[in-house]
């Protein structure tokens, strides 16, 4: 059976993305953290990060890290969070936060701002990709 990640992917469910490769895709979270909290999935359902083979954990992090980059330029954070929880969804994901302090990266505090709040994120996002050099 298909995860949740895997359904998005295939776009048999909607999804606001912001990058994608051969290897994986970013898209938005429904429910962030700050604005611009995304996702990196391996396109392959890999169910922890443990299981990644070199070149896709190699690959996966050098995406991260430029969207943490993005994330940033795009919404002013002063520093990127990377987080690899995955109780959830047995589909390996990195979590891209940007934020202040550590205060603000409890998935308790989670909201869905919206769909013109995550539309307009998205936007900035790919802006942000496409001046990064």
């Amino acid at each position: 059976m298909s995860t949740v990640f895997t359904k998005i992917i295939n776009r048999e469910l909607p999804g606001r993305f912001i990058y994608e490769d051969d290897v994986c895709v970013v898209f938005l979270t429904i429910e962030p953290l700050t604005p611009g909290h995304c996702l990196v999935v391996p396109r392959a359902e890999i169910p922890t990060w443990l299981e990644l083979d070199d070149p896709t954990r190699n690959h996966l992090f050098a995406v991260a890290q430029r969207m943490g980059r993005a994330v940033t330029t795009a919404f002013g954070s002063p520093m990127a969070a990377l987080i690899i929880a995955g109780f959830d969804v047995p589909h390996t994901h990195l979590h891209v936060v940007g934020a202040a302090n550590a205060d603000q990266l409890h998935f308790a505090h989670a909201t869905n701002p919206g769909d013109a709040a995550l539309d307009d994120a998205a936007e900035r996002l790919r802006a942000a990709l496409e001046q990064l050099p």
